[in-house]
């Protein structure tokens, strides 16, 4: 997952950073740094996050880039 990608889900269920972090069991600094580009968390934080989003209703759709374009 990207950090444009995190920000966009997180607003399609119209989310606040702080919601995210409840629901991943994270701080809420983690989810500002790795949405602004800053750092990226370890591997099982970032599946934390993205499980909380998909048990929020999030789908992530895998894209074969090179065939975009």
């Amino acid at each position: 997952m990207t950090p444009a990608q995190c920000r966009a889900a997180r607003k399609l269920i119209d989310w606040s950073r702080s919601m995210l972090a409840r629901q991943s069991d994270l701080s809420k600094d983690t989810i500002r740094d790795f949405e602004k580009g800053r750092t990226v968390p370890a591997a099982n934080k970032l599946a934390a996050i993205r499980a909380a989003l998909e048990r929020a209703g999030v789908r992530f759709v895998e894209v074969d880039r090179e065939k975009l374009g």
